[in-house]
C-alpha cells in the first residue's frame, strides 16, 4: 500500500441507482475469528470453546455478530459504492447463528438513492449453504464526496 498515492474512488452518489445490486460469497475460517478475538481481546467462551458451546443450545462455537457486520462494511467499502465511502447507520437483525466454517452469501440492493442528504440506503440479507437466512440488515452509506482535487482520481 502506498500511503498518499491517489488511488480510485467508489461510486459518487449521481453513478449509483435504485437496483444496483452486489452478491458475494464468504467462508467463515479459523484465522479471521482469530484476528478478530485477538484484535478486540473478546475471551466470550461461545465464540472458541467446544466444551463450553456443546451445553448451550447453540451445541458448537459461534461467529461473532460484529464480524459479521464487517463483512458487510467492507463489502461497502471494497465494492458498493466503493473506496471512499463512509457509513452512517447500521441496522441489522441476526435470524440465525453462523458456525465456525460456514459459507455465506451476501446479497446486498441499493433499494434508495437520497441525493439531498447525500447518502444511498442498501439492503442486505445473507444466507448459509442450505439456503437458510442468517442475517438482513440495512446500511446507510455516504458514497464519496468529490472534491475538485479529487476529481483528478476518479475515473
Amino acid at each position: 500500500m502506498n500511503i498518499g498515492k491517489p488511488r480510485k474512488i467508489g461510486k459518487t452518489i449521481d453513478e449509483i441507482e435504485e437496483g444496483d445490486s452486489l452478491s458475494l460469497t464468504e467462508s467463515i475460517e479459523d484465522n479471521q475469528l482469530l484476528l478478530y478475538l485477538g484484535l478486540t481481546n473478546d475471551a466470550n467462551p461461545l465464540y472458541i470453546q467446544h466444551d463450553y458451546a456443546q451445553k448451550t443450545s447453540y451445541e458448537r462455537p459461534i461467529v461473532p455478530s460484529i464480524m459479521l457486520m464487517g463483512i458487510i462494511t467492507s463489502a461497502v467499502s471494497k465494492h458498493l459504492p466503493g473506496a471512499g465511502s463512509h457509513v452512517v447507520n447500521f441496522s441489522v437483525n441476526f435470524i440465525e447463528p453462523v458456525y465456525h466454517y460456514e459459507t455465506l452469501t451476501f446479497d446486498f440492493e441499493v433499494i434508495k438513492v437520497d441525493k439531498m442528504k447525500d447518502v444511498v440506503t442498501i439492503s442486505v440479507e445473507a444466507i448459509n449453504a442450505e439456503k437458510d437466512r442468517v442475517l438482513d440488515a440495512v446500511v446507510m452509506v455516504q458514497p464519496p464526496l468529490l472534491t475538485q482535487e479529487s476529481e483528478d482520481i476518479h475515473e
